[in-house]
């Protein structure tokens, strides 16, 4: 059993387009995740753009606001203390995930036996927005996190055995910003004041990924490691809004500093051609999201002795995640000289611990692949699946609680995605 080149190409299109999926429904802040599929491309030079639509369902239900202790006691709470008050008369349900894009252009060119890649894409991400109006606002209101990364991948092959062995490398820039909302101390029927808090972050920093790839083109088979390093957001700035709070701890907008990598990563990608036609692929994921636990922020401003202070936290973001496994497995078949599709299953091992909604997730994807000629590739692809259910209790995280302040569960959510992209090759 061989493949030509075009037949190889043509069967790994659709199957290439749901692998690339499966990082929208990782752990973690994972939205995009790295993609270097484009480096492999036969073609002397290569363009793609890809966006994906995801539509996550997760709701929240059984909220209770435990901690109902208040700063501005006598007034909403059950005595003093910075629990921001009590708001169990509040609806204990919401809707806690919104819709997102994400976006990736990539470039390839290829001259004898080197290929270069430059890709933009948006690697992590999160969108969380239950609004004001729930038990759990002291938690949050709103928290938005997104990404840009600009990475430049090389790769050099050679004959080894029947196939070539590639080396691969490069490195990355990458840009983290995003906020969130909650509310610091309820003041309804107190004061003209909203008491929401509001922290505005964002940092930079560079990486790099090293790998090799083995390829028997008349098989198409291929299989690749390539792991991609932490980056380090070594100067993370920004501001927390406190003017919608008032005194002890409100009335101010104070700037704040941090630091956090970003996780590094290894995958694996297996693929190759069982039958006339027929291709199968899968791959394997392991992304060291345990690294982030609880992010804390600084200030240095002497006009807030209570929240400044060379030991003091003013605000933290708690995550208390554990590391990501995904694993992805289908089937390709090429119909004719034009079209070609593929279906999948992947698992993704859920990263909260006790503490947040991020459980396993189950998905099946179908995708489809039209080439009307040499030159131009069409794909669109559709995944549907399965956020399992769980809660959110007190946890530990660095030795101190997180979720000591809200409790809730969920059950099994939806979560629904459509992808498309095109590539045009010369």
């Amino acid at each position: 059993m061989t493949f030509n080149k075009k037949t190889a190409t043509i069967v790994l299109a659709a199957g290439g387009l749901l692998a690339a999926q499966a990082p929208v429904f990782a752990g973690g802040l994972e939205r995009g995740g790295y993609n270097i599929d484009l480096l492999f491309d036969p073609s002397s030079v290569a363009v793609e753009a890809a966006t994906t639509f995801v539509a996550p369902q997760r709701k929240l239900k059984n909220v209770e606001d435990v901690d109902t202790t208040s700063a501005a006691f006598p007034g909403n709470g059950t005595g003093p203390g910075f629990g921001g008050g009590d708001l169990n008369g509040l609806p204990n349900s919401a809707n806690d995930s919104e819709n997102y894009w994400s976006t990736r252009l990539g470039v390839k060119v290829g001259y004898e036996n080197t290929d270069c890649m430059f890709d933009y894409s948006q690697p992590w991400g999160a969108h969380l927005k239950p609004g004001r109006n729930w038990a759990g606002a002291n938690q949050n209101i709103e928290t938005k996190v997104e990404s840009r990364n600009y990475a430049l991948t090389c790769s050099y092959r050679f004959d080894v055995g029947p196939g070539q062995l590639r080396v691969i490398g490069g490195g990355f820039y990458q840009e983290v910003y995003g906020f969130k909302e909650r509310l610091v101390q309820d003041l309804t029927g107190l004061a003209p004041l909203s008491g929401v808090g509001r922290l505005d972050l964002e940092g930079d920093g560079w990486g790099w990924r090293a790998g090799v790839a083995y390829e028997i083109p008349e098989y198409a088979l291929r299989a690749s490691l390539v792991y991609n390093s932490e980056v380090k957001l070594d100067n993370i700035t920004g501001t927390l809004n406190l003017t919608q709070v008032p005194a002890p701890v409100g009335g101010l907008v104070l700037p704040v500093f941090g630091s956090q990598a970003m996780p590094d990563s290894l995958e694996l990608k297996v693929q190759s051609g069982i039958a006339p036609d027929w291709l199968a692929f899968g791959s394997v994921k392991w992304t060291d999201w345990s690294q982030l636990q609880r992010v804390s922020f600084r200030c240095n401003d002497p006009a807030s002795p209570l929240l400044c202070g060379p030991t003091l936290t003013a605000t933290s973001l708690d995550l208390g995640y554990r590391d990501g496994w995904t694993v992805s497995g289908g089937i390709g078949h090429k119909f004719n000289d034009q079209w070609s599709g593929a279906v999948s299953l992947t698992w993704d091992r859920g990263t909260s611990e006790g503490f947040g909604t991020q459980t396993d997730t189950w998905t099946v994807g179908t995708g489809v692949s039209y080439t009307p000629t040499e030159n131009v590739e069409f794909r669109l692809a559709g995944v549907l699946g399965i956020l399992t259910s769980g809660s959110s209790r007190e946890v530990m995280i660095n030795g101190e609680p997180a979720g000591d302040d809200v409790h809730y569960d969920f059950g099994n959510d939806l979560v629904a995605a459509i992808s498309t992209s095109v590539k045009v090759k010369f």
